[in-house]
Order: C-alpha cells, then structure tokens, then sequence
C-alpha cells in the first residue's frame, strides 16, 4: 500500500523487509529519546518475524525519502474486556529529529488510524511519556482525549532475543 509522494519530499509506506535494518535503527533513536536502552542485537529478525508472518502480530508504517526511514509507527490488534471489542494499539511513533513539525507524525497518525478504520476497529489506544509535553499536544490537536494511568511492567526473566530464561 504505497501512498502517494508527500508535499514535503516523503511517502508512507507500510515497512518491508528492505527497511528492517533502517526500522531497527529508528527504533534505537526512538528509545534514545525516551532515555532508554535499547539492545538491537536480535531485534530485526525478531521485529520481521512479527511483521512478516501470517497473519501479521504487528503492522508498522514508515515515512520514507530518497530510500532513508524518517520516522515510524507500528500497531497490533488487542482486545478490550471492557469494551468487549478489538482495538488497535499503536505502541510507537516517532519521527527523527530535524523533520519533526513537516506532517510526518500527522501522515502517520493518520495512516494507522485509516487501517483501524478499515478493519472495524472500535478505537486507537496509545501512550506517550508524561514528560514528552509536544507529544500530548499533537495528539490532542488530532483529536485525541488523554487518559491518566500510570503503566507497569514487570520482567519474567526470559530473554525473547536469545531464547533462554535469565538465572
């Protein structure tokens, strides 16, 4: 699903296996970003496996210029007890530093948005860090409502990369 060449020099695509080691790469700055650590030995066998199986476990979208990524931003498909209906999850998006405020993020947003919208999803959930003030103003400016919740995670010591428990 390759969409028309932006205004500003870019296109969304949906990622192909041509851009794992770019995507893999985005998603190191993306971490950086955040503060956080982001190991990528393994990580673009392990983010093609789920992109590319049948069906796919995530869908991502990548904004793309003279064959280098710009930014990204996956999804997968979760449930909701509550709402007792699917909805899509978009886990991240993100776009590189020095094109941000282009419509990057904007052009993103909205090509998940239109993939939940065709496959009958009854909401997009995400969140953002609650330092990252720019992020929680462009999603309220695309209409979002904000949720305060704090996140948890908890480790269960096995290592997805290596395939092994941590002793």
């Amino acid at each position: 699903m390759q969409e028309e060449l932006r205004e500003m020099d870019y296109r969304i695509d949906r990622v192909t296996p041509w851009h794992i080691s770019q995507f893999v790469a985005l998603c190191e700055k993306h971490a950086a970003f955040e503060k956080a650590y982001y190991e990528t030995v393994g990580k673009a066998q392990a983010l093609s496996s789920a992109l590319f199986s049948e069906p796919p476990r995530l869908y991502a979208w990548v904004a793309i210029a003279e064959q280098v990524l710009l930014g990204y931003a996956t999804a997968s498909s979760e449930y909701s007890t509550w709402s007792a209906a699917e909805y899509l999850h978009m886990d991240c998006l993100f776009v590189a530093a020095g094109r941000r405020g282009e419509g990057i993020g904007r052009d993103l947003l909205a090509s998940v948005v239109a993939f939940a919208r065709e496959r009958r999803y009854t909401q997009v959930q995400w969140q953002t860090p609650s330092w990252n003030r720019n992020a929680r103003r462009f999603y309220q400016r695309e209409g979002a409502a904000e949720k305060t919740k704090a996140r948890f995670f908890l480790n269960t010591g096995f290592d997805a990369a290596h395939g092994h428990a941590h002793g």
